[in-house]
This record gives structure tokens, sequence and C-alpha cells, in this order.
């Protein structure tokens, strides 16, 4: 997909903005008209509106019920439909997809409060992306395949331990100063688990 900067996203102190990793996630994600998308923490939805915009079938959610507000309001601003929902990964999703994405929680802190959920990914940096790909067989449809953006400075040796299992491609990278950003793509092949 090509990023679009001229769409109007509205931005809130407490949700995570559109920054050089979601635009970098956008850029490397390969959906197509009538694909059926789920992206997990959407922040201000800059993702889940570029796909609606492309054609696909869009449910997201976030954690943050300021950033699924914030999420419906960008949506209504340029018109593309999705469904929001505030959600804890998939607590609260039902049905299967296509893609599953999600720009996650990837630097290595432990920090509390509704702004941190979108970057603190714990003591690992892995944060949620064991749940999401535990949970990922039951959301899925035959071939279907997880994207989620991750950083060189998660614990690396955590993270490719977590994707042994899985067939792993790399989509794009980006080097800033201070890390590098990878969008992975992730499918299951028939060894992954159920």
């Amino acid at each position: 997909m090509i990023y679009r900067p001229d769409l109007t996203i509205h931005t809130d102190p407490e949700v995570y903005p559109p920054s050089e990793d979601s635009i970098l996630l956008i850029e490397c994600l390969d959906v197509s008209p009538g694909e059926r998308v789920l992206e997990i923490g959407c922040g201000s939805g800059v993702v889940s509106i570029h796909c609606a915009l492309n054609g696909c079938e869009v449910v997201c959610g976030d954690i943050n019920p300021l950033a699924v507000e914030l999420t419906r309001r960008n949506a209504e601003c340029n018109d593309a439909s999705l469904d929001v929902l505030e959600t804890d990964v998939y607590s609260s999703i039902e049905g299967r997809f296509d893609t599953i994405v999600f720009n996650l929680p990837y630097l290595p802190v432990d920090e509390e409060g509704l702004l941190a959920k979108a970057w603190s990914g714990g003591e690992d940096g892995l944060g949620p992306l064991p749940e999401l790909l535990e949970g990922a067989p039951d959301h899925l449809n035959d071939g279907g395949k997880v994207v989620v953006v991750v950083s060189s400075l998660m614990d690396t040796a955590e993270l490719w331990d977590l994707l042994d299992r899985f067939e792993v491609s790399k989509k794009g990278e980006l080097k800033l100063f201070f890390e590098k950003l990878s969008v992975l793509e992730i499918r299951f092949g028939a060894d992954a688990p159920a």
C-alpha cells in the first residue's frame, strides 16, 4: 500500500500518534480489495483507514478507549468504513480474517498508563506478541497471515526463539538513529501450533 499523507488524522495526547513505524507498516502491507483485515492496537486508526480505503473489510481495536474513539472519529473524517472495538488483543474479537496486523508495543520497558501501553513491551520487548501468535489460528482464514512491527531493541534471541516455529519473512525495515524497525509477515505452516 502507498502511505497517504493527505488523510485527515486527528491526534490525542493519550493515544499513540502516526509515526515512522506506522508509515513503514502501511507501506509494507500487502492487502487486496475484499480482504478481511484485523488490526490490533489501532491507535489513531491510520493503518486501518488505509486498509479500508484500499477496499478491505476492516475490524480494528485497541485496549485504550480513547484510541477507540479517536479511530472512529478519524475513520468518519476520511469516509472509511471500520468496525472499531475496545479489546485486549483478541478479548472482543469474533470471526476470521485474512490478515492480522499489529504495530506492537515493542520497547523493552515497563511503564504504566494508557499511552504507555502503546510502546511498553515489558522487560524483553515482546509485549503481547506471544498472545497474538497463540490466538492467531483461531482468528485466521486458511492461508492467512500476521504482520507485525518489531524492533532491534527487543530481546532478539527471545523474539527469534518465539518465531522459530512459524514461516517468517521480512517485508521491510527502517534504520533509525537508535534502532532498526522491521515489518515481519508470519504464516502458520502445517507444523505451527493450532
